[in-house]
């Protein structure tokens, strides 16, 4: 079966004041599932994104992570009952200037009528302790469609200039 990505609406590009979230409203239900592929920098040296599904806030995200950092070790950490989900990482003042992290969420079934899976991978350069690797899995306990996604950064950063975020529609086909 051949999976075919369709972009829903443009790439969102900040402009130069700057954005406290990214947001994608209004997404239609006829894919199988959703791809966000995002390039990002935020202003302060907060190191996580925050994402909500749905504009659901009350709770129902559950979460693992694995990472690693430059020669060091590899670890994890996990969340349950949060308001948001954070598995997807960002470049910020602590890191190389002028870079910006890659990252990705995909959301299978997200417009089905059972509770949410989601996966995130990121990776942050930073010539101070090497790349950062995080890769998550999630689970969003509702199950409405996910007609929204806002993404963004720990409080009070903000997405700096030339962040990107794309939306993609999967069909399998």
């Amino acid at each position: 079966m051949a999976n075919t990505f369709v972009q829903i609406g443009s790439t969102v590009t900040v402009g130069s004041g700057g954005a406290a979230t990214i947001d994608f409203t209004s997404i239609p239900s006829t894919y199988t599932d959703l791809l966000v592929k995002l390039s990002t920098r935020t202003n302060g040296t907060g190191g996580n994104l925050r994402f909500t599904l749905a504009g659901i806030t009350s709770g129902v995200y559950s979460e693992k992570a694995l990472y690693g950092a430059g020669s060091g070790s590899a670890a994890s950490f996990s969340n349950t009952s949060q308001a948001f989900a954070a598995t997807v990482y960002t470049d910020n003042t602590n890191h190389t200037a002028s870079t910006f992290a890659s990252s990705e969420l995909y959301i299978p079934n997200y417009a089905g009528s059972t509770n949410k899976s989601f996966s995130t991978d990121s990776v942050v350069e930073s010539n101070a302790v090497g790349v950062l690797a995080v890769m998550g899995a999630g689970l969003m306990a509702n199950t409405s469609a996910v007609s929204s996604i806002s993404i963004f950064p720990i409080s009070p950063d903000n997405f700096v200039q030339y962040t990107t975020a794309s939306l993609y529609g999967i069909k399998n086909s």
